[in-house]
């Protein structure tokens, strides 16, 4: 996995300097956004084998054809450029698919057209899904920043050890027990643990701001990944 610090706007805008350079920075957007690629597809319908067949085609279409062009931060968030850019992909699979049973030729559906559909998601349980998948890299590209702080600072064990407290409330005879056995105060872990949660909704807001356009895009990408992991429906399909 590539460094937290080359994100996904970034990443993009690498995408467009010399060839080796842009193919690194899109292998990048491919292997960091798989998931929530993959659970949008699963959950149109397609089996898994299948699912994984469109998925790579997905990203493998991104790097030959340089889809990246045709993203910009101006017009819109990372994660509506990819959700509508995959879109058009399904629909020009799914057109291609039956005309091939047709014996014809088909038309692909402009990628440019998606730039300007950002702000059009639908409300269907594949676009939930995909969102939740999303919300859930998000958070898992910011642990995984928090962890190399972490290593840096010579701290990853007491992370590790902290780690189940940072998504939910703990009791005060949690942090007494786990006092007890790191030979800390419970304080002091109380402590450590609100830091380290502060810390972590940092580094989340930094992932979104480079998928953003400006604070107030971040403050609505929050409450999007808040909507998407709080509503009903099917899980995100996991990623191998």
């Amino acid at each position: 996995m590539v460094r937290f610090a080359t994100t996904r706007w970034s990443l993009i805008m690498d995408a467009r300097g010399e060839p080796e350079q842009a193919r690194r920075a899109l292998e990048a957007i491919c292997r960091n956004y798989r998931r929530p690629v993959l659970a949008f597809i699963r959950h149109r319908g397609h089996g898994p084998s299948e699912a994984e067949d469109l998925t790579q085609e997905f990203f493998a279409r991104l790097l030959e054809r340089r889809w990246d062009t045709q993203a910009d931060p101006a017009r819109g968030r990372f994660r509506a450029f990819l959700l509508t850019s995959l879109k058009h992909f399904l629909a020009n699979a799914r057109a291609a698919s039956v005309a091939a049973k047709r014996g014809s030729g088909q038309a692909e559906v402009a990628l440019d057209d998606a730039g300007h559909a950002l702000a059009a998601p639908d409300a269907d349980t594949p676009d939930l899904v995909f969102e939740r998948a999303w919300a859930l890299t998000v958070i898992e590209r910011a642990f995984e920043r928090l962890r190399e702080e972490a290593v840096q600072a010579g701290k990853l064990a007491l992370l590790e050890r902290l780690e189940p407290f940072l998504g939910e409330g703990a009791e005060p005879a949690d942090y007494q027990r786990l006092g007890q056995t790191l030979g800390l105060r419970p304080n002091t872990v109380a402590v450590a643990v609100h830091r380290l949660r502060a810390r972590l909704r940092e580094l989340v807001r930094a992932e979104l701001a480079d998928q953003s356009d400006g604070p107030d895009a971040v403050e609505q990408e929050l409450r999007a990944m808040r909507s998407a992991l709080l509503a009903r429906g099917p899980d995100p399909e996991p990623s191998p």
